[in-house]
C-alpha cells in the first residue's frame, strides 16, 4: 500500500512551529495570533455590573453563574505599551512588576481603540523577570481608530 503525505501524520505527532515573537509597536487592529513577551505595569479590578432579569423569566430556571473577574492591565515592552483584558484565571497571574509570555494573543476593538486579550485558544505563561523597562509614552490603547467604508464607483 502506498502511503502519502507527511511520514509524521502517520505516527501521529506533529511538528510544531517556533514562535514568532512580535514587539507591542507592531501590533495592528484586527489581528490574531501574536506571541509577545511583556511586562506588567499596572493591574487594575473591573467592578462587575449586576445584570437585571428581563421580566417573564423566573430566576430559579436561569442556571446559576459565578461571576466573572475582570481585570485591566497595562502591559508593554521596550516598544510601546497596551492594555490588556485579563479574565477570571489570568488576574492571578497578572501582577505588577511580572514579566509574562502571551501566546496567540488577538487585538480586540473596544470603543474605537485597541486591546489585547487572550482567549481560550491562547495562553499565559510567567516567565523569569525580564531586563528592559517599559516604554509607557507609546500607549497603543490611546490611539483611537475608526472604521471607514470605502464605495466602489
Amino acid at each position: 500500500m502506498a502511503t502519502t503525505g507527511n511520514a509524521s501524520v502517520a505516527t501521529g505527532t506533529t511538528a510544531k512551529r517556533k514562535p514568532v515573537f512580535v514587539k507591542v509597536e507592531q501590533l495592528k487592529p484586527g489581528t490574531t495570533g501574536h506571541t509577545l513577551t511583556v511586562k506588567v505595569v499596572d493591574a487594575n479590578p473591573v467592578v462587575p455590573v449586576a445584570r437585571k432579569t428581563r421580566p417573564g423569566t423566573s430566576s430559579m430556571m436561569s442556571r446559576p453563574s459565578q461571576p466573572s473577574r475582570i481585570a485591566e492591565c497595562l502591559i508593554g515592552d521596550e516598544t510601546g505599551c497596551i492594555l490588556f483584558t485579563a479574565r477570571n484565571d489570568q488576574v492571578d497571574l497578572m501582577k505588577p512588576g511580572e514579566t509574562v509570555i502571551l501566546r496567540n494573543s488577538r487585538i480586540d476593538m473596544y470603543k474605537g481603540t485597541m486591546r489585547l486579550g487572550v482567549d481560550k485558544w491562547g495562553r499565559i505563561e510567567a516567565t523569569e523577570p525580564a531586563s528592559f523597562t517599559v516604554k509607557e509614552d507609546n500607549n497603543l490603547s490611546l490611539v483611537e481608530y475608526e472604521l471607514i467604508n470605502v464605495n466602489d464607483q
